[in-house]
């Protein structure tokens, strides 16, 4: 069961104390950069010493507020959508639809269990294709109080979505703000090598369904060995009676479904993002309030309880970008990348390779986005790869499994600590459980770059 933990906002609140007194400590330098196919671009070699800028105990009380700045736009699709899910929960259209799920559930055991390997492929499919990240925050608000209904708890609820959609981002053949960034910088043809990544893809998402049924069991038959017990998440409105799957609330279930196809068409021809995302959803709660009949009090009613219910989840993501915020004011974070860079060295073309991808594991804690660590580092690490005779797509594929595995577990990424705090699982508890697995798929990663890396396989 769980016990008292320190809380996230004082683990943040420590990490960001930690990078104050690292901009007095750690050499302040920068890369030059310039701007390619509308992305800042590190120019490799370029690296040099600065004048120092270290962030005195001042910041510590500044910085929060820079990090909320900063994360803007993805505080404010937090609230927005929030609120406009809390519209949605008010209509009784998804109780209704989960109802019915259980209900096929109760009349056919031998099927529950598909529906994590199930749901986890479809979330998946959405790492792998269109990026999907911030969008884990939407769908967690259906997955934690189905997964309590079917016996299980609010870690599943969020490892369906987050794991699901972590392995297809990790593994992705196709991501075009990973994968399509990376090899665009490289200069490699965009999306090439997808064969080998769709395998890859595959062994990922197999591996994490196979955790996360593994431990859904574990709790069923033995509920006592859950963590964190059976918390209820604040955003959850247990259905007292059973709700009937009106005409409205189909359609209203249809609309919700749309909405989901129009995030996957967005993301891939349009280059939709956190606002039109965040828009696309606030459309969707008003148009539900109105066939659901809902009057305007208390749509606005359930919008606010919505918003008011992830106000701490934004403030979390605030303070997570805050330290990144030290670390760039501060002017570290490219000298430790240039460290981090430097430590690859002169080893095999096989040894290289998998220190690269360390490598930028332990970057990706200070840079989280996807797009964003692989505009900095892959300008350093392709010439690096020609050097050390590892193939460019082989140098994108560690930048890949580095950036994807390891976002699911970094405390400066606002949608990990995000959703933890709307689920009310401590960051210490989440890292406990995830650890074994994040181990386990540290050395399959490894196995799978050594392949293509020693000449096993040829891109």
């Amino acid at each position: 069961m769980l016990k008292k933990s320190p809380d996230a906002l004082i683990i943040l609140s420590t990490i960001l104390l930690i990078f104050i007194i690292l901009t007095w400590i750690v050499p302040a330098g920068e890369f030059d950069r310039q701007i390619i196919d509308g992305h800042k671009v590190v120019v490799s070699g370029t690296y040099h010493t600065v004048e120092a800028s270290p962030q005195g105990f001042w910041e510590l009380f500044r910085a929060p507020l820079k990090g909320i700045v900063s994360a803007a736009d993805i505080i404010g699709f937090v609230l927005l959508v929030g609120g406009a899910f809390s519209i949605l929960t008010a209509t009784g259209a998804m109780d209704a639809g989960l109802q019915q799920v259980l209900r096929f559930a109760e009349k056919n055991p031998q099927l529950k269990i598909w529906i994590i390997p199930l749901l986890m492929v479809i979330f998946s499919l959405g790492g792998a294709t269109f990026g999907m990240s911030e969008e884990v925050l939407v769908f967690i608000m259906i997955t934690i109080p189905m997964a309590r209904k079917m016996g299980y708890d609010n870690i599943v609820g969020i490892a369906i979505p987050f794991v699901g959609a972590g392995m297809g981002f990790a593994g992705a053949p196709f991501n075009p703000f990973t994968v399509g960034i990376a090899q665009g910088i490289a200069e490699i043809p965009i999306f090439s090598g997808f064969e080998y990544r769709s395998f890859v893809w595959l062994i990922y998402t197999t591996l994490g369904i196979l955790f996360v049924m593994w431990y859904a069991k574990r709790i069923e038959n033995n509920p006592e060995k859950s963590p964190i017990g059976m918390v209820k998440a604040e955003f959850e409105h247990e259905s007292i009676e059973e709700l009937e799957l009106t005409g409205r609330r189909k359609i209203i279930l249809l609309l919700f479904l749309a909405s989901l196809i129009g995030i996957m068409i967005g993301a891939l021809q349009y280059d939709w993002y956190i606002i039109e995302l965040a828009g696309l959803f606030v459309l969707l709660g008003l148009a539900s309030a109105i066939v659901a009949g809902l009057s305007a009090d208390e749509t606005v009613k359930a919008f606010t309880q919505g918003a008011k219910d992830l106000l701490m989840a934004a403030i979390l993501i605030g303070f997570s970008k805050a330290i990144l915020v030290v670390a760039s004011d501060g002017k570290i974070i490219d000298t430790i990348l240039y460290s981090m860079s430097n430590s690859v060295g002169n080893f095999s073309p096989t040894v290289s390779a998998e220190i690269m991808f360390l490598v930028q594991g332990l970057i990706n804690f200070f840079i989280p986005s996807g797009s964003g660590q692989a505009a900095i580092t892959m300008p350093i690490m392709t010439p690096l790869a020609d050097l050390l005779s590892v193939s460019r797509q082989t140098a994108v594929l560690a930048y890949q499994f580095g950036d994807g595995l390891f976002n699911l577990i970094i405390p400066t990424s606002g949608i990990t600590m995000g959703v933890l705090s709307i689920a009310h699982i401590p960051y210490n508890v989440w890292l406990k459980w995830i650890a074994g697995f994040i181990a386990v798929m540290v050395v399959v990663s490894m196995v799978l770059l050594a392949i293509p890396a020693s000449g096993l396989y040829s891109w």
